[in-house]
């Protein structure tokens, strides 16, 4: 065991979010509809119409960011703010926006990372493109995601294109790449993933031509799935279920090509994904420089609650259950800082990149009284256990780590628009359907991240 175990310097400390969950001012400053613009409340949700208004309230929002020493923010620019149709002008009062934003955080010392989509189509390709079951739509987003490369490179030196990118090979897929009127066939499902890592190639491609001080990384959601038992079938179809929705994307990101096994199961059931052979070409000449990823929970698989001739990315949608070895949370996500020291570790020594966890974090039910100092010591047991985990993972196993970036630590609603389910060190006073006055009052885990910030991770 290590016992020198001082972080490094340069290390990023932050917060990731997305627009959609912070911005706010859906209908003002020339912005364009997106598919969540348009998505009603319910009983347990908001609408997204306003969000914590950080469109309004961004120098509040980076002033509690610095407070706490965060050195690093990762926002996500709104395609359709910027691209009120997605394919048609680019509005200047849009992108200005995001120049106050990027300038406002090199003013505090915070370096920007920027997401290119976390899930937010434009309306218009939605309804009349079909997302990104759709070439066209590809074209549209390389034309945005050079756009915003070449306006704001000169300041943002980190940059991802799509949130969580193998989502994108599950069933979730229809709903995040705007392609919800399609059938949910396997054909369409491979299809959406493989346009949108066309879409991540081209922008690849375009940075390292033009940006020689730019880092562009690939983002995956990393929930590895346990075998349920020593049952050689659950071992199995675990493994297979990693190859297809973990190693097959970094494999994309890293080496330029898909993994051989999701090729062999292409060719082997016919799929009709449309590739075609100059694809080839476009994806050869992906390099990630960094592996990113989000992190919250791991799952476990049950080989014999899945039905024969399930597709290897769809085995979790018949096979999950739950981990009777874990605690969870209210939403039954499990906790397993192990599993994190577990996902830097498979993610270095598999692919020799540097690694960057750029989500963390859980969602608990909070609610302020008012007067008191919100008590939220279970926050700050799990981000204690599981920057603990990625130091070991630094420290006694050698991977190399660029920074971790806790997810929403100012209250956002949660992705299904539930604000109940909070993630922050900073409550944002609403509710779903109460707005009340949008204060921001740090919480107890306010105080523990700002002393480990400035301590640079040293201290636990």
């Amino acid at each position: 065991m290590q016992t020198n175990r001082k972080m490094p310097q340069g290390f990023f400390w932050g917060n990731s979010v997305s627009s959609m969950q912070t911005e706010g001012a859906w209908n003002i400053g020339g912005k364009g509809l997106s598919v969540y613009d348009v998505r009603p409340a319910d009983e347990n949700s908001s609408d997204w119409h306003v969000a914590i208004d950080e469109y309004h309230r961004y120098e509040e929002d980076l002033d509690l960011m610095a407070e706490m020493n965060m050195n690093m923010y990762r926002i996500q620019i709104s395609w359709s703010r910027v691209n009120p149709q997605g394919d048609g002008e680019f509005n200047e009062e849009g992108i200005a926006f995001y120049d106050r934003l990027v300038d406002a955080m090199l003013k505090r010392g915070i370096e920007p990372m920027i997401c290119l989509y976390h899930f937010d189509m434009p309306l218009n390709l939605a309804k009349n493109g079909n997302g990104f079951m759709s070439r066209h739509v590809v074209d549209a987003f390389v034309r945005y995601g050079k756009k915003m490369i070449e306006h704001f490179s000169d300041r943002v030196k980190y940059w991802i294109t799509f949130n969580e990118h193998n989502l994108y090979f599950g069933d979730g897929a229809f709903l995040l790449a705007g392609c919800e009127n399609v059938e949910k066939s396997l054909d369409n499902l491979y299809k959406i993933f493989h346009h949108t890592m066309l879409a991540h190639a081209e922008l690849d491609a375009f940075i390292h031509e033009n940006c020689d001080d730019v880092k562009f990384g690939g983002m995956l959601a990393y929930t590895p799935a346990y075998p349920a038992a020593s049952r050689p079938k659950d071992v199995f179809l675990a493994d297979r279920a990693t190859e297809f929705l973990i190693y097959n994307l970094c494999d994309l990101f890293a080496n330029g090509h898909y993994s051989l096994a999701v090729e062999h199961f292409i060719k082997e059931n016919k799929l009709d994904m449309d590739f075609l052979e100059s694809d080839r070409e476009i994806l050869s000449k992906m390099k990630a420089d960094f592996l990113a990823f989000s992190y919250y929970r791991t799952d476990v698989l049950d080989s014999t609650k899945v039905p024969d001739g399930t597709a290897p990315n769809r085995y979790l949608n018949f096979g999950y259950v739950e981990n009777e070895y874990l605690e969870a949370n209210e939403w039954g996500w499990q906790i397993d800082p192990l599993g994190f020291r577990e996902a830097i570790d498979t993610l270095y020594f598999r692919y020799q990149l540097p690694i960057f966890p750029i989500e963390n974090g859980i969602g608990i039910r909070e609610q302020w009284d008012g007067e008191h100092e919100i008590q939220d010591d279970k926050r700050i047991e799990y981000h204690r256990d599981h920057i603990k985990a990625m130091k070991d993972a630094m420290f006694e196993d050698g991977a190399k780590v660029m920074g971790y970036l806790g997810w929403g630590l100012i209250d956002i609603p949660s992705s299904h628009g539930d604000m109940e389910k909070r993630y922050g060190a900073v409550y944002v006073n609403r509710s779903n359907h109460d707005l009340k006055d949008l204060r921001r009052i740090p919480k107890k885990s306010f105080h523990w991240f700002k002393k480990i910030f400035k301590d640079n991770g040293d201290e636990l």
